[in-house]
């Protein structure tokens, strides 16, 4: 007979994937990685906890890179706390933002706050500009993947922006 608590105690021993790769796989930054790729770019994470109610960053910090969400939940607003703050996002586990500091040297545009104890991947610049020196055909196919996605964004604002305009 079978017992259900001898399978659980072991369920997951053959898993060789670390949970930082786990998560960077369901993020489109790194779609079409091999399994080298995701080893060599774990070692670039930064693992970042926050806790409820936390600064990821605020609006007008220097912008130092991205943060992708390992567990918690975040929001991205615009305002302040007292009264007048407008939510843009809420962001769970597996998502990114941020990714517009990879591009330039501009202050953040919105502030990132935790809705609950959060764990977070952050990837910087800095770490990016090394990957390119070290792997080019890497650090070039996450700028092609972050190109893309903020194209996409950009239309689905230029979207909504007319819609609103048409009212």
């Amino acid at each position: 007979m079978k017992s259900a608590k001898w399978e659980n105690i072991f369920k997951g021993w053959d898993n060789s994937e670390s949970e930082t790769v786990h998560t960077l796989k369901k993020v489109p930054v790194f779609k079409e990685f091999s399994d080298k790729d995701f080893a060599e770019l774990e070692k670039m994470m930064h693992h970042r906890d926050f806790n409820s109610g936390d600064f990821v960053f605020k609006n007008r910090a220097p912008g130092e890179g991205m943060y992708i969400i390992m567990r918690g939940s975040i929001k991205i607003t615009v305002g302040t706390r007292a009264g007048n703050e407008n939510v843009l996002a809420e962001l769970n586990q597996g998502e990114f933002f941020g990714e517009l500091a990879l591009f330039d040297d501009e202050p953040r545009s919105a502030n990132a706050i935790a809705l609950e104890d959060c764990t977070m991947l952050g990837f910087f610049t800095q770490d990016l500009m090394i990957l390119k020196e070290r792997n080019p055909v890497l650090g070039h196919k996450i700028m092609f993947n972050l190109g893309g996605l903020l194209g996409e964004r950009l239309r689905k604002t230029n979207k909504l922006l007319i819609k609103e305009q048409s009212k």
